[in-house]
Order: C-alpha cells, then sequence, then structure tokens
C-alpha cells in the first residue's frame, strides 16, 4: 500500500512538472516529439560538459571537442528536419540515429 502511494505521488509529481514544459513549447515541439526529446538531450548534455569542466574531470580542451560534436548533432537534426519538408518532423530512423550520435557523446563525458 505505501509503495503504491509512493508510485501515484512520483507519478503525480510527475506530471506537475512536465506541464511548465508543455506550455513554453513550441508548435513543433508538441507535434514532434523526436526533436525536442533530441534537443532536451543535447541541452543536457551540455550541462554535464559545463559540470565536468567546472569539477576539473575534464579539460578546455575536452570540454571543446564535446562540444562540437553537440554541435554536430544539433546541426543534423536540423538538417534532417529540413530535409523532411516544411513541417520540420524527424523519422523514426533519423531520430535513432541522433540518439546513437548522442549516446556515443554521453559516453565520452563520463558520469
Amino acid at each position: 500500500m505505501i509503495l503504491r502511494t509512493k508510485l501515484a505521488f512520483g507519478l503525480a509529481l510527475a506530471g506537475a512538472l512536465a506541464l511548465p514544459g508543455l506550455a513554453q513549447a513550441g508548435p513543433w515541439q508538441r507535434h514532434y516529439p523526436g526533436r525536442a526529446e533530441v534537443n532536451h538531450r543535447i541541452r543536457h548534455q551540455q550541462w554535464r560538459i559545463t559540470e565536468e569542466r567546472r569539477e576539473g574531470d575534464i579539460t578546455k580542451d575536452e570540454a571543446h571537442a564535446l562540444r562540437g560534436d553537440l554541435h554536430d548533432v544539433r546541426q543534423q537534426e536540423r538538417a534532417y528536419a529540413q530535409d523532411n519538408g516544411n513541417d520540420g518532423h524527424l523519422t523514426r530512423g533519423q531520430v535513432r540515429d541522433l540518439n546513437k550520435q548522442l549516446n556515443e557523446n554521453s559516453r565520452a563525458i563520463g558520469h
């Protein structure tokens, strides 16, 4: 019973935290969650790079290279969306490809 209550509370909290993000999301983010997911992962990895650099776990040059890799992923995401026409969506295969690149970058960041 206690576990069920904690789970329900956790789900309610997660839902409440997600609502403000939806209110700020642009129309393409609501309609194309693949792009929103990729861009969220890029922002999170940028934050992780900053934290690792601040803690001294990576050098300035390593941080610069990792940010360059993220820039390349974002450019690829935009190119995919443009290739798919005016609506700016990504195919499942394109999202999978971008996530694969982000997974490699995440492993390079550490933690």
